[in-house]
């Protein structure tokens, strides 16, 4: 399990290390839905990592993931950049699943 449902208020992302994976699992709540990315910028290639301090994923606004290192913003439910060096890339999706309890948890 990443985080429960209740830990995340809506409006927040977090990042989580997952074992096996290269990159943090970015969990983002927004207006009753949960959105699951891989923080990796797609700026470079190999990605970099997105926060400038733990868990600072969104813009100032937070409406939008951001990348502190280049100042792309990426829209939370496609992933899509829609600002900075990277427009026509995206964030890599991350399925996850909800429990019945409201663990949230990687969908594999």
């Amino acid at each position: 399990m990443l985080c429960h449902l209740a830990d995340l208020d809506d409006g927040e992302a977090r990042g989580f290390e997952v074992p096996g994976l290269k990159a943090k699992v970015i969990v983002v709540r927004r207006e009753g839905r949960v959105h699951g990315w891989r923080d990796l910028c797609p700026h470079y290639a190999g990605g970099t990592p997105m926060a400038w301090k733990r868990d600072a994923y969104l813009n100032g606004a937070r409406t939008h993931l951001a990348c502190h290192a280049h100042g792309a913003w990426f829209d939370i439910e496609t992933g899509a950049c829609v600002q900075g060096p990277c427009l026509g890339k995206r964030l890599t999706r991350v399925p996850l699943r909800l429990d019945k309890d409201g663990g949230i948890h990687l969908d594999r």
